[in-house]
């Protein structure tokens, strides 16, 4: 054993299951050595564990480590082995473990730094590593489709040569980017030489139509790996797998899951590798889907919690007005932002039909094989399978079914393709017997025909398939062209509707607390559009539509630059306003490319394939003269509403944040938000993590009371735990939200604090308590209260939230 091996074993016991994680995103100019440096400070915040983004060998250069290269070696540009296991002993050594971030769906698809791959394109399905890509090598012609080239390749001849590398082997070069070259092709003519390849460089845009290889998304740089495979799940794990074993590191994060043939026995592999380490999953729930029940995992990465506390600080009232107020202004088509369901619906239908064509196309093939292999499916026409793969996939209501060929079907799984779905799909046929085509397709997906080899690729790859639709239609197309109230389109959020009741909120917390009570939860991540203080701040909208669209009528009177369409002012304005705090000249060079990307993804007047350069020109002159500007008429107008909005902004910060620290469940905390943390969608929210200077703010007193908390009575807060609603009554008790961990600490926080000045405040409100008490305010010390009920408007005196603990009898109950 290494020095630094068993350097990374001493130190104080860190128990299995984190009390709270604090993400890092570590990156060539964040390495292993800076992330230690943070480590005292993130101690006496409070914290257990860090949660560290991808550690394995990456892309050179890569700013966030998802694009892996090699699954056996810790990446270099972080500070190697070396480095993170020394980071590991400085965590323990002031009592932290550490969270992997762990990629198990692809890799990059970089030929040249990707060595099992470059030997796939060196040696063709004959080699060894063949098995480790979702290849369909028959439809290539035997050759994988590389869409790397600028231009078609014949206008792109010119940039080709031959080389050699360092060791010798002959390669072929296109700029920056090397191939191999199969054994006894280096000396062939051009043509030849290209033909003779296992491989088929493309122009870039036949990836949309002609890809052979699975990727992650519609992102072609990321090919698909075959974890189901024993061969492929050991060479890809062993490395990290060690790492835990070892106690270098404690617990994983499971990057998209869905992405993977069969997530549960992949999940049952892991755990039964790590002897049951806590481990979560980065997954997507959609409205009351839950997580399946026999996953063997701790629970989600949270951004199920994030829509329920999200929801909670939004007004249900205000968010229908806000829409009919949107729509009067930006008047936007059903199905381009007027109509939830309409604007899901056609972008689902882009999506599938324009940039995942190729994976529909591989679907149809796989049907009509499994169709050739039974006579009683014979006459299913290629046409009539491929409209109903096209039909289902975009009816999923949510990411994929769970289920594999042959076998057993759940309710979850059969609940992914619903009778309704099967009826509007056969709707679109004209002739009502070619839609039996849905039937087949159908129970194809739930793996209802059989287990043969076609039969096991259609049923993983429909799923694959719906879960990156999902992901694109939904999240990166759907949450920007729909854009009434922007707080609401989040990952895992419902912007048709975006309000969560408390008593919808308790019965989701009562549900974890049971099934996943060490389940990870989440306000803000890498991957959040916004981050949590830019929606608690924009939910504020929700309470005040008439005086929101009021002033956006005045700024757009009142611009210098005409917005290119009034969708994107309204989206524009919304955005600048939930950043109204940032400091003085940093508002555009912020704004800008967040709304560049909104647009782009919207995909409906420009986009990342079809750029319209007039149009991004106007967005990003509009932007910088009036939202993004830091004078004008326009900016004093902006910076006069957001300061009679202050106050209510605070309660739903403070509040939000309150609730996601002591709610059940493992909160993970993304770099900086212990404290106000403005952040818009990457690359905004991954700069290098910064430690905050001077003292804390409110907020960063509240983050360290109840981390700190947490940490010292887990018998509280941790899987043993319970949790109960506790109610308010009076003539403003649905403004308060509360409830009880363990009867021992008690959470109460404001709710839609405008609407309740504007009601007329508290009044003779009160909150019961668990007991008499007495509660201690861990929030401000000296605080105590006694009694059976206390009145919200003594328990919200100094602050619009408060945390109580029961007070030690005979002392004080001090947690610094």
């Amino acid at each position: 054993m290494t020095g630094d091996t068993e350097a990374a074993r001493v130190g104080t016991y860190v128990s299995m299951t984190p009390t709270a994680t604090y993400r890092l995103q570590l990156q060539p100019d964040f390495p292993f050595a800076a992330a230690a440096d943070a480590v005292p400070y993130l101690a006496e915040l409070g914290v257990s564990h860090l949660h560290l983004s991808p550690v394995l060998e990456a892309v050179p250069g890569s700013g966030h480590g998802y694009d892996v290269v090699d699954h056996g070696r810790v990446r270099a540009e972080l500070g190697g082995e070396r480095g993170l296991r020394l980071l590991s002993a400085t965590a323990r050594a002031h009592g932290l473990g550490l969270v992997l971030d762990l990629v198990p769906n692809h890799m990059a698809a970089a030929p040249r730094h990707n060595l099992p791959l470059w030997e796939v394109l060196r040696e063709g399905p004959e080699s060894p590593y063949a098995r480790w890509f979702d290849i369909d090598w028959a439809a290539g012609g035997g050759k994988v489709l590389l869409p790397v080239l600028a231009g078609r390749i014949g206008e792109e001849s010119g940039r080709f040569e031959v080389g050699a590398r360092d060791d010798g082997a002959p390669v072929l070069r296109y700029g920056d980017l090397e191939f191999p070259l199969r054994e006894g092709t280096a000396g062939l003519p051009l043509p030849e030489l290209l033909d003779a390849q296992h491989y088929r460089l493309g122009w870039w845009r036949l990836a949309r139509t002609e890809l052979n290889y699975r990727r992650f998304f519609t992102v072609s740089d990321l090919i698909g790996l075959r974890v189901e495979h024993l061969e492929v799940f050991a060479a890809t794990h062993d490395k990290v797998l060690g790492l835990v074993i070892e106690g270098v590191a404690d617990g994983l994060r499971i990057d998209h899951p869905d992405g993977l043939a069969d997530p549960a026995g992949y999940l049952e592999r892991l755990a039964a590798a790590t002897d049951g380490r806590w481990t979560v999953v980065e997954k997507i729930l959609t409205g009351s889907e839950v997580l399946p029940a026999g996953w063997a995992v701790a629970g989600t990465t949270g951004y199920d919690a994030l829509h329920r506390i999200d929801g909670l600080f939004t007004d249900p009232m205000g968010a229908a007005d806000l829409l009919g107020r949107y729509r009067d202004f930006a008047g936007p088509p059903g199905d381009r932002g007027g109509y939830w369901t309409a604007t899901v619906r056609r972008a689902a239908y882009r999506v599938v039909t324009h940039e995942l064509a190729a994976e529909t196309r591989w679907l149809t093939r796989l049907a009509v094989r499994a169709c050739a292999g039974d006579p009683a499916l014979h006459d299913h026409a290629p046409w009539a399978l491929h409209t109903a793969v096209r039909e289902l996939l975009v009816r999923v209501p949510v990411y994929r079914p769970y289920v594999t060929a042959g076998g057993p079907l759940t309710e979850i799984a059969e609940a992914a393709l619903p009778p309704e779905a099967v009826r509007d799909a056969k709707a679109v046929f004209s002739v009502p017997e070619e839609s039996a085509a849905v039937d087949v397709v159908r129970d194809l997906a739930l793996g209802r025909l059989g287990d043969g080899p076609d039969h096991t690729a259609f049923c993983a790859r429909f799923a694959q398939t719906a879960s990156a639709l999902h992901a694109k239609s939904v999240e990166d197309t759907a949450f920007y062209r729909y854009v009434p109230l922007i707080s609401a389109t989040e990952v895992g959020g419902d912007p048709g509707r975006p309000a969560v009741s408390p008593e919808e909120f308790h019965g989701f917390c009562e549900r974890i607390a049971r099934d996943w009570p060490a389940t990870g939860t989440v306000l803000t991540t890498h991957d959040t559009k916004r981050s949590g203080d830019v929606r608690a701040r924009i939910a504020v909208l929700s309470e005040c539509p008439e005086r929101w669209s009021s002033l956006v009528a005045q700024l757009t009177r009142a611009t210098s630059a005409a917005a290119p369409d009034p969708q994107l002012a309204w989206q524009a304005w919304q955005s600048a306003y939930g950043c109204a705090s940032l400091p003085v000249g940093e508002m555009a060079g912020r704004l800008e490319p967040a709304m560049l990307k909104a647009v782009r993804e919207a995909g409906l007047f420009t986009s990342w394939t079809e750029p319209d350069p007039a149009y991004e020109r106007a967005v990003t002159d509009f932007v910088a003269a009036d939202p993004g500007s830091d004078a004008g008429g326009a900016r004093t107008m902006m910076a006069r509403f957001a300061d009679t909005l202050a106050p209510f902004v605070r309660a739903n910060v403070l509040g939000a944040a309150l609730v996601h620290l002591t709610m059940p469940g493992v909160p993970d905390l993304y770099q900086g938000t212990e404290r106000e943390y403005i952040a818009l969608v990457d690359p905004d929210n991954r700069r290098p993590f910064a430690r905050p200077a001077g003292g804390r703010d409110e907020k960063g007193d509240l983050t360290a009371a109840a981390l700190r908390l947490r940490r010292e009575r887990p018998e509280v807060f941790g899987e043993s735990g319970t949790y109960a609603p506790l109610a308010a009554r009076g003539p403003a008790a649905a403004h308060c939200v509360a409830f009880c961990r363990s009867g021992e600490a008690v959470t109460a926080v404001t709710r839609l604090s405008l609407r309740l000045a504007e009601e007329g405040g508290w009044g003779a409100t009160e909150l019961t308590l668990p007991d008499e008490g007495p509660w201690q305010d861990l929030l401000s010390p000296g605080r105590e209260f006694t009694g059976a009920a206390v009145a919200v408007a003594e328990l919200f005196a100094e602050r619009p939230v408060a945390l109580l603990v029961k007070a030690v009898r005979g002392g004080s109950a001090d947690h610094g």
